[in-house]
């Protein structure tokens, strides 16, 4: 095997390939990235770890073709570092040898007929704007759990119907829905799918500034599966097993009282009186005619407090809520106005933007944030 490619494209390719490979592989051969060189002047990479596959094309001057097998890690390290030239890569013995400039790398190979082979691409579901689905992955992710002996929580239930997606994701403290539009091939199509939050953001950075990504997605026999492509870039990952809770239900029906808020003003006023708010105490937000107080810290702990305008439509209410996930929830809305509405001081509080201080506010995304009970 030998090939020459121009230094950027084979870094970039590379680390995008190799972005997803386990830090302790179950078998060492899973910690390589397959480099395939054809022909015809075309490279593929790929890396695969049984549960998320990833392969990337880039055109290459390919004088030998052939396969070969190598540190992910280390040549994405390597391809990074390297001066802007063009880079020669080729197979001598057990070993390839990486050439650009006066640099010159040698690696190891490992043996390619242990891999294993990369699941194929589902068939074409529907095409989704980048834009629009980077967008709101972003706004759903921030809700997914984190704590990976909760799997079901870790994933984003991704419902279809027609032309209308809505991504669900929960930690049981917050819950975020957002819904949009996408082109499916059929257009009465409908599933549900529990897809990865971790997975549904690193293709959401990676694929979502290449215009239009195609999704494909099998839930039928066999491994149930999801795949993304878009400018040559191919990814795929199994779907979480599992029945995800009901939690639609958990937005309120009525909300007899509700307060609207600039968005950034409160952001920065969090951030702010957050400073004095130990480690899991809250901040207190209380809602009075014209404005709204928060405020940090008791007792003969440091205290802050800062006041701000609001419109408040109901009766007087005050909360207290974990500073991150509230400033999670404000940094995900992207609308000048913030509209917080109230059931009960002790009772979930959902977040939607709005973009004037009388405007409608709007339901595409909506996050659901619990309380911390206080005193006082």
């Amino acid at each position: 095997m030998k090939f020459r490619v121009e230094r950027d494209v084979l870094a970039d390719a590379v680390t995008w390939t190799a972005r997803t490979l386990p830090t302790r592989p179950p078998a060492p051969v899973l910690a390589g990235v397959r480099i395939e060189a054809d022909a015809s002047g075309t490279i593929g990479l790929s890396s695969f770890d049984y549960e998320v596959s990833a392969r990337s094309e880039i055109p290459a001057e390919v004088s030998e073709p052939g396969t070969v097998l190598v540190s992910g890690r280390l040549l994405a390290e390597i391809s990074r570092a390297l001066p802007a030239k063009p880079v020669d890569v080729a197979l001598e013995g057990t070993k390839v040898t990486v050439t650009c400039g006066a640099s010159r790398f040698t690696l190891l190979t490992m043996p390619v007929e242990d891999y294993p082979a990369l699941p194929s691409m589902p068939e074409l579901t529907g095409t989704v704007s980048g834009d629009e689905f980077t967008h709101a992955v972003t706004q759903v992710t921030v809700a997914a759990s984190r704590d990976d002996t909760l799997p079901l929580l870790t994933g984003v239930r991704v419902e279809i119907d027609g032309e209308r997606i809505t991504l669900l994701a929960t930690d049981r403290y917050r819950l975020a829905l957002r819904e949009m539009t996408w082109t499916p091939v059929t257009p009465d199509y409908s599933a549900i799918a529990l897809v990865r939050a971790r997975t549904l953001n690193d293709v959401a950075k990676s694929l979502g500034s290449s215009g239009l990504v195609n999704v494909g997605l099998n839930t039928g026999a066999g491994v149930d599966l999801v795949g993304f492509e878009a400018g040559g870039r191919h990814t795929t990952s199994q779907l979480v097993d599992g029945d995800y809770p009901a939690v639609r239900r958990l937005f309120p029906d009525e909300t007899p009282i509700h307060a609207v808020v600039p968005t950034a003003p409160l952001i920065d006023a969090a951030k702010r009186v957050a400073l004095v708010a130990e480690r899991n105490t809250p901040i207190r937000l209380s809602f009075s005619d014209g404005q709204v107080v928060l405020d940090a810290g008791q007792g003969d702990d440091a205290q802050a407090s800062e006041a701000l305008e609001a419109v408040l439509v109901g009766e007087e209410i005050s909360v207290a809520f974990n500073p991150q996930f509230l400033l999670d929830g404000l940094g995900a809305l992207g609308t000048d106005f913030v509209r917080l509405s109230f059931t009960h001081p002790n009772k979930p509080v959902e977040f939607t933007g709005q973009e004037s201080l009388d405007g409608e506010d709007s339901s595409a995304y909506r996050y659901l944030l619990v309380p911390i009970r206080f005193t006082g």
